[in-house]
């Protein structure tokens, strides 16, 4: 029985090429610290993490590598950005698909008399971005919104919700968990503020490294999650305000940055566009296939305009768990089952409490592969 890999929207498997040999590379020839060491390797891993940084940039047409900073993953990020902005009384506006990297976060400040308001979105996961004007209210400080439903696919229009954040004089923050590395992003196109990343999805690279990039704007506003060790200012106690050190307290994942400075060259080698179309073109395949099955409801899209490679299945005669299960068991296919951490979007799309199976493609996978998932679907129903 073969092994196939569907659950990208969670993490991509495989990697970019190099990424595990350059991780072990660095923990079995450099292996130490940055911004703590006068010694040559020190300065090698210090020129890649800022290297690293460079990247980032690149990626997102953003120009100031010193507020390119890196976490753990985008949840962290996230956390970050909410609880440094957000204070007594403030209000921000979300839509109906978020993720619980930003729910969870934005439930726990209620108790700091922080509110929110969701701009709900239609069953397609389409959100109209002029909606989120009758939710502005004079205390809104923030838009916190997704660039991508993790559950259906679906792209949400930021472009023009950056504009009406311009115009109203508020600060715009984006989860790009599902988008970056799929789709090109332009900072200043989208009038962002701060965009959280993740290196463990499209942009395939290792777990346990991510990072946002952030605006003199916003940083002038915001306070600190976590405080310590910099190597820097080591004569104070006090967290430095300068970037990145006032965000990136402690020991760094650097054999995590080594495994993204090799998967984001790897990715811009390939282009952005190029990875997009070739995952699309597998995923149109898949929904031609799967739209004329009966007894299944595809949800979201129908077609390839506007979403990214994912697609959720709900599955009307059989549990989803138990239609997961056996495309595992018996068919060595990996997917994603439940509610994928968006209650949220699936109350928006219909499909709660039950969630849906999800598979998303990787421009590593090949029509054999979607064929072989569409006939393994078919047997199970």
């Amino acid at each position: 029985m073969r092994n196939l890999y569907l659950d990208n929207g969670a993490t991509s498997f495989p990697k970019a090429p190099g990424v595990g040999e350059r991780m072990a590379d660095y923990l079995i020839n450099v292996g130490c610290n940055i911004n703590r060491g006068a010694y040559a390797t020190s300065f090698e891993a210090e020129n890649i993490v800022f290297e690293t940084r460079e990247l980032i940039c690149e990626l997102f047409n953003f120009d100031q590598p010193e507020n390119v900073v890196f976490t753990k993953n985008i949840t962290e990020s996230m956390n970050i950005l909410i609880k440094g902005i957000l204070k007594e009384g403030d209000h921000v506006i979300v839509s109906s698909m978020e993720h619980n990297a930003v729910m969870r976060p934005l439930n726990a400040l209620e108790s700091r008399k922080v509110e929110f308001s969701k701009v709900p979105c239609n069953e397609m996961g389409e959100l109209n971005a002029d909606d989120v004007v009758k939710y502005i209210k004079p205390n809104t400080r923030a838009v916190i919104m997704t660039h991508a439903s993790n559950v259906c696919g679906t792209l949400l229009d930021l472009e023009k919700v950056g504009r009406i954040c311009q115009e109203q004089g508020l600060f715009f923050i984006i989860d790009s968990a599902q988008t970056a590395g799929f789709l090109d992003m332009d900072y200043k196109t989208l009038n962002a503020d701060a965009i959280g990343f993740t290196g463990h999805k499209s942009l395939l690279g290792p777990q346990g490294i991510g990072g946002f990039i952030v605006n003199d704007r916003l940083i002038k506003q915001m306070t600190t999650l976590i405080e310590g060790g910099t190597g820097s200012l080591s004569e104070i106690e006090i967290q430095p305000e300068y970037m990145p050190d006032k965000f990136e307290a402690g020991t760094m994942n650097i054999p995590g940055i080594y495994g993204l400075n090799t998967a984001l060259r790897y990715v811009m080698a390939q282009t952005v566009k190029s990875i997009r179309e070739e995952e699309l073109f597998l995923l149109d395949r898949f929904l031609e296939k799967v739209n004329n099955m009966v007894d299944i409801r595809l949800v979201g899209k129908k077609g390839i305009d506007g979403r990214t490679a994912l697609v959720s299945i709900d599955f009307f005669k059989h549990d989803n768990g138990e239609i997961a299960h056996r495309l595992c068991k018996d068919f060595g296919i990996m997917t994603r089952c439940g509610l994928h951490c968006a209650p949220s979007a699936h109350k928006t799309l219909g499909t709660f409490p039950d969630g849906t199976v999800r598979f998303s493609f990787s421009h590593f996978n090949t029509v054999e592969d979607v064929d072989y998932a569409v006939d393994s679907i078919l047997k199970c129903i």
